[in-house]
């Protein structure tokens, strides 16, 4: 074990390998090298214009999914340090956790689920092979298989480490078929009830966390959400009224900004005071022990209410604010348009995808990797519609 990682931590000396094995690195650990591979990968650049909660035309301030992939990983590895776990594999993950995330965010990824539903049911040959599309497996779909870096292998050949914690959720039905492929693989924990590492349980957490605190501040700018609104989250009153109590003369984006980092801090100290705690009762001395024990990463009691009434509040009145619902539904009509007219059409894709045989697949795959921008062009050239004004 490395000099300084706690016994539970991953050691990247000990990692359970690549799917191809190759010579480590000379200079970097196995997780190291995974971080570098994530961040020069084309998925990771696209995630600059993939929508977070506004689409990416709508304003240059706004998080898009690379600037959320970035916070997650400053939260995650901030925890990670107090707590002695790999930081290197915490970046790692959180970088790589969207790859796989469609345009226009969740509107993308459901519009995409039902059209590869529907090309299901419909038992066309070639047409659909029964996963559905999870923006988690389609991350791991990424990392494994679309990107096309390296002549001996597809994908990136990451670490199994880092693999296991991009895949952070995943469907009992798709954990199954995983397992076929890959026994013991990343999907096992699904189907037996277990746990990923510790680094990747607090890469769930600070996604969350990263979410909750920055779509706040996005929903303000946008004007969609007030402070006098976010009044009535306890969370966030609690820590506006400290901000108040330090700064009285505090006001406007400054006021909104404080109570934010305050609200950061406290959620960051609480999540390594639970966790230590937790560890300790667990008695868990090594990464192996770690996913035979129950999930260890975790709020308090009181913070996990406060931090889920925050995540009720920002679903009823932000991403479910008629002016986002509308943007949605322009979304997901253009991701369906696509998928259906690339069906229908496979001429109009790239040979690299048109002539694949598992044809809804690849209409998918190739949808997924679009780019908010990119998609709108795409429906424009294709029906002459401005979705977009």
């Amino acid at each position: 074990m490395p000099a300084g990682l706690a016994h539970c931590a991953s050691d990247p000396g000990q990692s359970r390998g690549r799917r191809h094995p190759e010579a480590e690195a000379p200079t970097r650990t196995a997780f190291q090298r995974d971080r570098d591979r994530v961040i020069h990968c084309t998925a990771f650049r696209r995630l600059v214009y993939k929508t977070q909660v506004f689409l990416n035309h709508e304003g240059d301030l706004f998080r898009t999914r690379l600037t959320h992939s970035l916070e997650v990983a400053q939260l995650g590895r901030s925890i990670a340090r107090s707590l002695r776990l790999n930081e290197d594999l915490v970046e790692a993950i959180a970088l790589a956790h969207d790859l796989g995330h469609t345009p226009f965010g969740h509107a993308g990824q459901d519009a995409l689920n039902a059209c590869l539903k529907s090309a299901s049911s419909h038992a066309q040959a070639g047409e659909a092979d029964g996963w559905g599309f999870e923006h988690n497996l389609q991350s791991l779909r990424v990392v494994d298989e679309l990107e096309e870096r390296y002549p001996a292998f597809d994908g990136l050949n990451l670490c199994f480490e880092t693999r296991e914690g991009i895949l952070k959720h995943c469907s009992k039905a798709n954990a199954a078929r995983l397992e076929q492929q890959e026994p013991g693989g990343v999907a096992s924990r699904f189907l037996s009830g277990g746990a990923p590492s510790l680094e990747a349980q607090l890469c769930n957490l600070a996604d969350e966390i990263a979410y909750n605190a920055h779509d706040i501040d996005d929903g303000v700018r946008s004007g969609l959400l007030t402070l006098e609104q976010l009044g009535e989250v306890e969370l966030f009153e609690h820590y506006r009224r400290a901000a108040l109590t330090a700064h009285p003369d505090l006001m406007g984006r400054r006021l909104l900004f404080e109570t934010i980092r305050l609200m950061l801090s406290d959620q960051v100290y609480d999540v390594i005071d639970t966790t230590r705690a937790r560890v300790l009762t667990s008695g868990v001395d090594s990464a192996d022990a770690v996913r035979r024990a129950p999930p260890l990463v975790a709020f308090s009691d009181d913070m996990r209410q406060r931090s889920q009434a925050l995540k009720t509040f920002l679903f009823r009145n932000l991403y479910r604010h008629p002016q986002v619902m509308e943007t949605t539904e322009r979304a997901r009509q253009v991701v369906t348009d696509l998928f259906e007219r690339y069906l229908n059409a496979p001429a109009e894709l790239p040979d690299a995808y048109g002539q694949r045989q598992d044809l809804a697949r690849a209409v998918a795959d190739y949808i997924a990797g679009m780019t908010d921008r990119f998609a709108i062009r795409e429906h424009e050239r294709l029906f002459g519609a401005v979705m977009f004004p």
